[in-house]
């Protein structure tokens, strides 16, 4: 049985672990930013494929104490590297540390490249060369206050990048904590849903993916696949079952909207590039004043939050007005609104019925949930507010 570490979204660990457990693995244990597990490698290739809330997974490849430079470069040269990949493919060096004493991680990252350079001189006489763009093979080191950790990537570019998206606005949601976010809000497809600031569609894409049946990994290739011990006709036979279950794209009870025809356009081109297109009711449309597409469902947004002072006071202005359409419009609806900004609630006068931590990158948001009802959502005078 192999190790393996597959990280994610700091907040959706949980969510990771059910991946895994879905692909038949038994053997994990959460951390911040991810899920250590054993498994074979056929539930390696699986979670590759399947996972919507996944980044990377990492296959432990070396462990050991350190205590210099010099030990790291000793751990290095002693793994087997020319077993896994030829001299002829291009390698990647990334290097992360938490709490460790030595100085300078890029020279960390120079000495692990140099041991795995040096090791197949030793057996093969030749030598990989480095790409760092487009590397055929990517080693990642790991240090703690003690131990370093080295792996080999087997997903090659990040696992968000499904292979599907064509246009981009600002800042959009990376794709696996867009499926995360809709896995927290409860959405089931079937449900109608709607995300009414939806840029360039990341949750439109990620909600017809679900509710076709499509696995996110199946437009794409992986780092295992340039790997010595890639086992061809297991791959295949993953990917035909996962192309058996698609259903035929068809209308999903999923709308989108903006105000900004420029992000319309671009959700439209990202939801056809996908094939997606048959699923999804889009149009333009601002979100205060749009109506709900039907009586009761589920709001995703990612609302704007500001950075600039303008910006900022726009936003205060912005929210109390969002609170009113909600209350008026979407009564019926729980709505979820993932933001940095933690004056939104107070602004909007409404009280969430829950928030969740998450990060965006190395920005910590909450995912705001909001069950609408007609009238104003905030405890009347005496009563206990709801639970946070």
């Amino acid at each position: 049985m192999e190790k393996f570490f597959a990280s994610c979204p700091r907040g959706l660990e949980a969510l990771l672990a059910e991946d895994l457990r879905a692909v038949g693995v038994e053997h994990l244990k959460q951390t911040p930013g991810g899920v250590h597990f054993a498994a074979e490698w056929p539930a390696c290739y699986a979670i590759n494929l399947h996972s919507r809330i996944a980044t990377r997974v990492l296959w432990r490849v070396a462990h050991g104490r350190y205590a210099k430079e010099d030990d790291i470069y000793r751990l290095a040269l002693d793994t087997a590297w020319p077993q896994w990949f030829t001299a002829a493919q291009t390698i990647r060096v990334d290097v992360t540390a938490v709490k460790s004493p030595l100085k300078s991680l890029e020279f960390i990252t120079l000495r692990i490249k140099d041991a795995v350079c040096d090791r197949f001189r030793r057996e093969t006489d030749k030598r990989p060369s480095v790409d760092t763009r487009a590397p055929d093979v990517r080693i990642q080191g790991f240090l703690t206050a003690e131990e370093c950790t080295l792996y080999v990537d087997t997903s090659g570019a990040p696992l968000y990048q499904r292979g599907l998206r064509q246009k981009t606005v600002e800042a959009p949601l990376k794709e696996n904590l867009a499926a995360g976010i809709l896995r927290l809000s409860g959405w089931q497809p079937g449900t109608p849903l709607i995300d009414p600031m939806c840029g360039s569609g990341t949750f439109l894409v990620e909600a017809a993916q679900m509710a076709l049946g499509i696995a996110p990994g199946a437009g794409r290739d992986f780092g295992f696949q340039r790997l010595r011990n890639f086992d061809l006709p297991l791959w295949k036979r993953l990917l035909d079952e996962a192309m058996d279950a698609e259903q035929p794209a068809a209308f999903a009870q999923i709308y989108g909207s903006d105000q900004s025809p420029v992000a319309v356009r671009a959700a439209l081109a990202n939801l056809d590039r996908a094939g997606l297109l048959p699923a999804v009711r889009l149009a333009s449309g601002d979100v205060l004043e749009i109506d709900a597409p039907a009586a009761s469902g589920v709001m995703v947004a990612n609302p704007p939050y500001g950075e600039r002072l303008s910006e900022l006071d726009e936003l205060a202005t912005f929210y109390p007005e969002l609170g009113s359409a909600l209350k008026r419009k979407f009564a019926g609806w729980n709505c979820y609104l993932f933001t940095a900004d933690n004056r939104l609630p107070k602004l909007m006068r409404l009280t969430p019925s829950k928030k969740t931590p998450l990060f965006n990158g190395a920005i910590e948001c909450r995912l705001y949930e909001f069950k609408m009802v007609a009238g104003s959502n905030r405890p009347k005078s005496g009563e206990a507010p709801p639970p946070q």
